[in-house]
């Protein structure tokens, strides 16, 4: 009897084996060109435009909001920022509420980069702009 299950079993894996994997979503790669400026006294705020091109044909105009709070202060305009989305099965996916947690300073012309994350969507944003600032702040970077 335990002869009979041992080749059932095997039986069993080589036809499961064989089967193919469910399929997945393809992962579409997104990037984002945009620009953003706000300030923040305690409180931080930001707004700007962009545009989210994918590598599928799909684009589409998008709003920014940053909103947030911390020990910051500061007013800064990024002119030159890009965004690169990963884990996107499409466009749509981009758009919603991401984890925003930074600590920054400076002073006139200036570069940064963070990730962001929402789900299994993460964004990788980088840019340069003017301005100053100084702080640690959280909340969100929201694409609308």
């Amino acid at each position: 009897m335990g002869k009979t299950w041992l080749g059932c079993a095997v039986l069993a894996a080589a036809i499961f084996g064989a089967l193919p994997a469910p399929a997945k979503a393809a992962d579409v790669s997104c990037r984002m060109d945009f620009q953003v400026s706000g300030w923040s006294v305690f409180y931080q705020t930001a707004s700007g435009s962009g545009t989210v091109h994918c590598d599928n044909g799909q684009s589409m105009a998008v709003r920014i909001r940053v909103k947030g709070g911390g020990l910051t202060f500061g007013k800064t305009r990024i002119t030159h920022g890009v965004g690169k989305f990963t884990g996107v099965g499409g466009i749509g996916e981009i758009k919603g509420h991401y984890a925003n947690a930074q600590v920054h300073a400076g002073a006139e012309k200036s570069a940064a980069a963070q990730v962001l994350t929402k789900g299994n969507v993460s964004l990788a944003l980088s840019g340069t702009g003017e301005g100053w600032n100084i702080g640690i702040a959280f909340g969100a970077f929201i694409i609308e």
